[in-house]
């Protein structure tokens, strides 16, 4: 017998998986596990987070920027339990996880013992690998699949680990005879998938005379932005990217249109329901309404999981394979388009798009639009800069007012949608890369979720920059209450929080900005300081999402919305018409129609009402 236990095999096993950072918070149904963290300190780093979800997610962003194993633990029972949105979320999202959580003594388990969830049970429909360790001989082989089956299905797997077990000494208890030591082992080799020839020439023959190509790129096509400029220089087709995928292309990109769906631009809209031919590389965007019609244009999709090919859209050649490599395959079988009128088009209206984006984020209102601290936190983020979106107004702001960079990085809880996910990933890149600027890009609903966790920033020194939109409201859920369905607002007014003051206590920094003529001076400041760091931004509630095109749909149910009662009425109306008719000059705006000389009167006699309605 020796004083090694069973969670020092499960710790040592970790690292030579190549972990080397661990997110999570410590329990008396873990503490086996800590001890076997603290000696091998600091080999691995502990992140000591307040909230167990934060771990999780945390994890999720360390997995999503480096494609590495992002690796969480917590207590047994409600602590297990607070981890499973972050499990779900990579599950989702597509990140490999692997979750280690505590669980009462073995042969209490199924007795009503403190914290006794059966927690492997609880997590069976989110984890791709979820077991139960039996004894001190049962870890490694667990450890190992585990760790390969989350990394090669990028997907959470889970480890139940009792408390009894966790301090057994390692060479105790039982071995079955087939269990030969060492017969498993701490490796794993990432596969680069390629299509047969023929189907790559299957789909350059489908994709060959169509003169209106599209090209529909997600998340699978991060690291592929090369292999997919060159393809569609070669199709003269406009790059299309789902909000996932907002980074596989630089925004100033020729070829790139921006985002599409909700938080879209017009041209990415204009584009797909033109096209003649798609090639979907990397995506499974869920907007179906958003697609071309079936029927309407050929479709090859890229993807390196067989199962997501024709999930959105009918398929006449599916590639599974890895995006970059079957990019690669399939450019020199590709005709050159020589008619570029519709890439053109395409980049006409991105100019005249980005023209829009330019006036609403430079606005001078006050109250302070949303869109003018996003615009202007592109002159403040460093040319390597890691962002990390969030769910609300803010996705909107971010899509399309982040002008991401060639070396920049962006992501955010998008399929799951989860709230607070900016926050807790910004920690998981910081962590990652402590060299570059990292900024959580969030509002004031999500980041009070989980507030707590900027100590965790202050504790381990992390530069995190969070820059919040301070509105008072859950501002998505209010829009999509009025204009999906015609409800007046009701239940997503927030207590108003002073968060530059919750920076300082917590022993950093604050900053308010409210003047939208020094919001860019701002952030710049802010963003240079030394350590974490909030940064309110104070915006205008009233202000709404608009969509790339207004449908009449959505006017009828927003004008109901108006007339059964929504608070403020009158001053979301005024703010919605002056808007408008601030940008009816602007070719890519919903209100282009109106003759300039209208749109100037008619917007200064809305703000003239709109300003006796805020001081009403």
């Amino acid at each position: 017998m020796t004083d090694h236990t069973a969670s020092d095999v499960l710790v040592d096993r970790l690292r030579e998986w190549g972990v080397e950072v661990i997110f999570g918070l410590p329990g008396d149904g873990i503490n086996g596990f800590m001890d076997a963290l603290r000696k091998r300190h600091p080999e691995i780093s502990y992140v000591h987070v307040r909230h167990e979800e934060i771990a999780a997610m945390a994890a999720v962003g360390y997995a999503k920027f480096t494609g590495k194993l992002g690796v969480c633990f917590s207590t047994s029972g409600p602590g297990a339990i607070h981890l499973m949105n972050g499990m779900l979320d990579a599950k989702v999202e597509q990140a490999p996880l692997l979750a280690i959580t505590g669980m009462t003594y073995h042969d209490l388990i199924g007795t009503s013992y403190l914290q006794d969830v059966n927690i492997d049970y609880l997590v069976n429909d989110i984890a791709v690998y979820n077991q139960r360790i039996m004894g001190p001989q049962h870890v490694t082989n667990v450890v190992d699949y585990a760790c390969r089956t989350a990394l090669a299905q990028r997907a959470p797997a889970h480890i139940a680990f009792p408390i009894d077990i966790q301090a057994a000494p390692a060479d105790s208890g039982s071995r079955f005879q087939r269990n030969v030591p060492g017969h498993t082992s701490a490796g794993y080799q990432p596969p680069v998938r390629v299509p047969e020839p023929a189907l790559i020439e299957n789909a350059a023959r489908a994709l060959s005379g169509r003169t209106k190509v599209a090209i529909l790129a997600g998340a699978g096509a991060r690291g592929a932005r090369a292999e997919l400029e060159e393809v569609a220089d070669k199709l003269g087709a406009p790059i299309v990217k789902a909000q996932l995928g907002k980074d596989c292309v630089p925004d100033d990109s020729p070829y790139t249109t921006g985002p599409i769906a909700l938080v879209g631009s017009r041209p990415s809209e204009e584009a797909l329901e033109e096209c003649d031919a798609l090639l979907i590389v990397g995506s499974t965007m869920p907007y179906i309404e958003y697609y071309p019609a079936p029927g309407q244009a050929v479709c090859v999709q890229i993807d390196d999981k067989p199962e997501r090919i024709g999930l959105r859209h009918p398929v006449d050649v599916g590639l599974a394979g890895d995006a970059a490599a079957t990019l690669r395959a399939l450019s020199p079988r590709l005709d050159r388009n020589e008619d570029r009128r519709f890439l053109r088009k395409a980049q006409d209206g991105m100019r005249a798009w980005w023209d829009l984006m330019a006036e609403r984020g430079t606005g001078t209102d006050i109250p302070m639009h949303p869109q003018v601290p996003a615009w202007a936190l592109n002159d403040a983020l460093a040319d390597d800069a890691i962002v990390c979106g969030d769910s609300g107004t803010v996705t909107t702001w971010a899509a399309r007012f982040i002008r991401t960079r060639r070396d920049q990085m962006f992501s955010f809880s998008g399929t799951n949608c989860s709230m607070a996910a900016a926050l807790p990933y910004a920690i998981g890149a910081q962590v990652a890369y402590p060299g570059r600027q990292v900024v959580a890009f969030t509002g004031d609903g999500s980041l009070t979720m989980q507030l707590g966790d900027f100590l965790t920033c202050v504790q381990h020194e992390l530069p995190v920059k969070v820059v919040v939109f301070k509105n008072n409201t859950l501002g998505l859920i209010k829009w999509e209450q009025m204009v999906f369905l015609g409800n007046p607002e009701y239940g997503v007014d927030m207590a108003r929080m002073d968060f530059v003051k919750f920076a300082e206590a917590c022993g950093a920094r604050g900053m308010r900005i409210e003047d939208p003529e020094r919001c860019r001076e701002g952030l710049r400041e802010a963003l240079a300081w030394d350590g974490p760091a909030i940064v309110e931004c104070v915006v205008d509630e009233h202000e709404p999402p608009y969509p790339a095109r207004v449908k009449k749909d959505q006017v009828q149910k927003l004008a109901a919305a108006l007339r059964e009662g929504t608070p403020n009425r009158r001053r979301i109306a005024l703010q919605m018409v002056k808007d408008l008719l601030d940008e009816a000059s602007f070719e890519a705006s919903p209100a282009s129609s109106v003759p300039r000389p209208i749109g100037e009167v008619g917007a200064r006699i809305a703000d003239h009402l709109r300003r006796r309605a805020d001081g009403d």
